[in-house]
């Protein structure tokens, strides 16, 4: 396994998270806890998660299994980097949800007692909230390092001026600020390229890729709806919008000889401020298919090909300006 810094902070995390999304609705426990297993087996020391993955409002599920799971103990939760993240509803209540610092306190407290742990190690913010102002985010978020309940924060699907205000908050106050943002990025979608990569740039943040192969339309699947497979309607949708640049992609994949997943793993890899896209496997077999991203080499020539079958994004202004 591969190792590299998380942003700008002395932290190492794995070239690849774990995500935890699939653990409860998809994956059952048995299965989430071999997953994990495998995952510290090959090296995998960074897991993603969230207050409401499991989608049932106020449970935590995913959480829950990742606790039972740190409290059988050799080592778990020591040789685990957890990252979760808070803003959404929890409750049917005021204050149970976003980024007030009464529901940062909250929801930290509540995330530690379902992951059976007393710190998180990224405690991050699934979302901007337009309501609450970054002097209260950052003193609330201030007091849980104090208490050393967290480490690190990050942020989610933020915007780039997003991120240059939270850090201009976060300096005013002497404080570490944010150190990664997980934002929606793959072949398909490269907005972020246009001012979130260049503000976590500048800023030392590391980018934590989600949906790296765009809800499967970049694992293949073409090839498995020839087999049979079938697929959600939105994704059928995606895929009619997008076929010949699949049809094109997948050829090309079969030109190098690789699975047009660890392809699109590959790609986030070369990009720049990527530490780590987050995988999401719902089996043991699935999560071992991904470590061939890792030795895919990528040379220029290939990347060209790439950029020519999804067209990125230039740096603003200059995408759209001189």
């Amino acid at each position: 396994m591969e190792y590299g810094h998380l942003g700008r902070t002395g932290l190492l995390v794995s070239k690849l998270c774990l995500g935890t999304m699939n653990f409860g609705p998809q994956t059952t426990e048995e299965d989430s806890f071999a997953i994990m297993d495998r995952a510290h087996e090959l090296g995998i020391n960074f897991f993603d998660t969230a207050n409401v993955y499991g989608w049932v409002k106020g449970e935590g599920i995913t959480e829950n299994i990742i606790g039972r799971w740190f409290a059988q103990g050799g080592g778990r939760r020591e040789r685990t980097v957890i990252a979760t993240k808070l803003y959404g509803s929890m409750g049917d209540w005021p204050n149970d949800e976003k980024l007030s610092a009464l529901n940062i306190r909250r929801a930290a407290e509540a995330s530690l007692r379902r992951m059976q742990t007393d710190y998180i190690d990224v405690y991050q913010a699934h979302h901007i909230d337009r309501d609450t102002p970054f002097e209260e985010f950052w003193e609330a978020m201030d007091i849980l390092k104090q208490q050393g309940k967290i480490l690190y924060v990050g942020s989610s699907n933020f915007a780039g001026w997003h991120i240059a205000k939270a850090q201009e908050s976060a300096r005013r106050r002497n404080t570490l600020g944010l150190v990664s943002e997980q934002s929606h990025y793959n072949l398909i979608v490269r907005a972020p390229e246009l001012e979130v990569i260049p503000a976590c740039e500048d800023y030392g943040l590391g980018l934590i890729p989600w949906s790296p192969l765009a809800g499967g339309l970049l694992g293949g699947i073409l090839r498995k709806i020839d087999k049979g497979r079938s697929a959600a309607d939105h994704i059928v949708a995606q895929l009619d919008k997008h076929r010949d640049k699949i049809e094109r992609y997948e050829a090309f994949c079969d030109e190098l000889g690789e699975d047009p997943a660890n392809v699109g793993l590959a790609w986030l890899l070369h990009q720049r401020a990527v530490t780590a896209p987050i995988i999401g496997p719902r089996t043991v077999e699935q999560l071992d298919g991904t470590i061939r991203a890792l030795e895919i080499e990528l040379d220029d020539k290939a990347l060209a090909r790439l950029d020519e079958i999804f067209p990125g994004f230039k740096t603003a202004p200059e995408e759209y300006a001189w």
